[in-house]
């Protein structure tokens, strides 16, 4: 990841920013005024000196002894990732995660806001969910260029992945949230988070399975 410097930053270190964030809020709600890297890396469980380099990237500067003031340490790292401005969206695909999605109200925190969803299934064009209406897929690239909108959510059967997003990119969408398990095809302008359900899961599975190998074998040396 680079800013418009380009200047790039670590992407692990940038995934960590979130969860800094929501600490920093926990803290600032129970009327910590200060808090320290160590602090902060006891409690989510990390290096202190990574979480130092961490914090480094948002320019905040924090103080020997003291460590970093709360309230100006949340405003650099909103600042940093982008979330103190509102981003708007566009998201295709209204089955059961699109839906939820829709409603999913803690998008607020992040900066972005839904304002349309979009389907080809006449059925659901014109219905109103969780205050959003959807809207014929046909009419999103010029809603797009018309209303600036930058960020595309994709959530729509894989076999109409590689589809909708050519008709993002042409309708001047840089940012696709992927939810397919399609590897997309686009140009280098236009960037892409892949949301892999199924990979996590097998992580969670094998973990879980190799946790339950290690209860089920014997602890100490054998017996004869």
């Amino acid at each position: 990841m680079c800013d418009d410097t380009g200047k790039s930053y670590p992407l692990p270190s940038v995934r960590r920013m979130p969860m800094y964030l929501q600490y920093l809020k926990q803290v600032r709600e129970r009327g910590r005024c200060c808090v320290s890297c160590t602090h902060i890396a006891e409690h989510l469980h990390l290096n202190s000196i990574q979480v130092r380099k961490d914090l480094a990237m948002t320019g905040i500067v924090g103080r020997p002894k003291t460590g970093y003031e709360v309230e100006p340490l949340i405003e650099a790292v909103e600042e940093f990732l982008g979330w103190n401005n509102t981003h708007d969206a566009f998201l295709v695909g209204v089955g059961s995660l699109g839906r939820a999605l829709l409603g999913y109200e803690g998008f607020h925190e992040y900066g972005l806001e839904i304002i349309a969803g979009f389907e080809k299934a006449v059925d659901k064009i014109g219905q109103t969910i969780h205050g959003k209406e959807i809207l014929d897929i046909e009419t999103l690239p010029g809603l797009a260029r018309r209303m600036h909108v930058q960020i595309g959510i994709l959530t729509v059967p894989a076999q109409a992945a590689q589809e909708v997003t050519d008709l993002m990119v042409g309708a001047g969408i840089r940012a696709i949230w992927n939810y397919t398990p399609v590897q997309l095809d686009v140009p280098p302008a236009v960037v892409v988070e892949d949301v892999r359900m199924a990979a996590s899961f097998a992580v969670l599975s094998l973990r879980l399975t190799e946790l339950v190998k290690c209860e089920k074998s014997p602890v100490g040396p054998s017996v004869d």
